[in-house]
């Protein structure tokens, strides 16, 4: 039967929101959750101010959501609480569709109160089941979706030679250089598959061909490309003097050669200070011949060819003509040294004259060096 008026609440009870008092008030608003309320009745309704229980209808009346108390509440005044009852005469039972989550106590279902394979897909949430939740070994391949299974969720090392299908894997497959010759069959390189056939039978060395930057050698049978600049004795130079240079009676003196006869690598200054400076750290082969005079052709008495390495005198050659009647001579001198990349070496004479002026010869001069290989 439908009702005139509002519907009665059947067992809804609720406790009011906390309401403060304003002084030298009397009504006041019910709310909920923040939400105004009615009560049944004046009767369906306990509320409880300054700690005494009220009496309905005379304490207190109300009005849709408002309650209005006898008299005008006072400062320090306290609306305990308001607890709505509902229709407490009758809790009949829920109509269908009625009951929502809200009035369900949390964790208060359990298995017991499914229907068997009630829950469907719908009512799982989404990546709420886990491993835990799954029999092992219960899904097979018609449970994944075609190309699902991605290298993120296969193991290390768990593809074996039999999960791959004969003749799949290309050239494009391998990483560049991870082909070692732990992974090569012994006898399985043939000359076909070797560059310019460099390799004829099994031990022996074909002629080969050779390119303008290395070298290709058999050590013990195993193949190995060598720069060509370990078999060159480079940096390398000689020089000579433009025209006889004269010197300084008694005295050490630097000779000038300024003509190169070649300087491989242009470490050679020619022009200022006369230096080589490979700047190639190893040990290097110097040499120097100096042909020493007087101008006037009298006899001189004395006289060294030297090496000077990084300004110091490291090697000499030397001749003392105090005896004999000798006018010029060629001083030649030579040694082995140890380059830094910052060493240089310097050609040096001395010669002491009985007359006239000290000459080295243009045509009897030269200097030179080139770098040492194999030690």
């Amino acid at each position: 039967m439908a009702y005139i008026g509002r519907e009665p609440q059947i067992g809804n009870y609720q406790v009011c929101d906390a309401i403060s008092v304003v002084n030298a008030q009397a009504a006041y608003t019910m709310q909920v959750g923040s939400v105004n309320v009615i009560p049944e009745s004046v009767n369906h309704m306990i509320v409880s101010l300054n700690g005494v229980i009220q009496k309905p209808g005379s304490s207190y009346t109300i009005s849709s959501s408002t309650i209005t108390f006898s008299s005008n509440l006072a400062t320090g005044d306290s609306i305990d609480f308001i607890y709505l009852l509902g229709n407490v005469l009758d809790l009949g039972t829920p109509s269908d569709d009625t009951v929502t989550a809200a009035k369900i106590v949390d964790n208060a279902i359990n298995s017991e109160h499914y229907t068997d394979a009630s829950i469907d897909l719908a009512h799982l949430s989404a990546d709420s089941v886990d491993g835990s939740k799954i029999v092992d070994n219960a899904i097979n391949s018609e449970h994944y979706t075609d190309g699902s299974i991605d290298t993120a969720h296969i193991g290390a090392d768990q593809i074996t030679n039999a999960k791959i299908a004969d003749d799949a894997i290309n050239s494009e497959h391998y990483t560049d250089g991870s082909i070692d010759t732990a992974h090569i069959a012994d006898d399985q390189i043939t000359a076909a598959k070797i560059n310019n056939d460099i390799i004829s039978g099994t031990t022996a060395l074909a002629a080969i061909p050779a390119t303008t930057d290395e070298f290709l050698i058999s050590d013990a049978g195993t193949l190995k490309r060598i720069d060509a600049q370990f078999f060159q004795n480079t940096p390398a130079f000689e020089a000579r003097l433009a025209s006889d240079q004269n010197l300084s009676d008694a005295a050490n003196g630097k000779l000038a050669f300024a003509t190169e006869t070649f300087d491989s690598d242009g470490k050679y200054d020619n022009s200022t200070n006369y230096r080589f400076t490979p700047t190639v750290a190893g040990k290097y082969f110097i040499y120097l011949q100096a042909g020493l005079k007087s101008d006037d052709n009298t006899q001189h008495i004395e006289g060294y060819a030297k090496i000077y390495f990084n300004g110091t005198n490291v090697r000499q050659g030397y001749f003392n003509f105090s005896a004999n009647n000798i006018n010029q001579a060629n001083y030649t001198v030579s040694t082995i040294l140890d380059f830094d990349a910052d060493d240089y070496v310097e050609a040096y004479v001395y010669i002491n004259v009985t007359t006239g002026t000290p000459v080295c010869k243009a045509n009897a001069s030269t200097f030179g060096g080139f770098k040492l290989i194999g030690v």
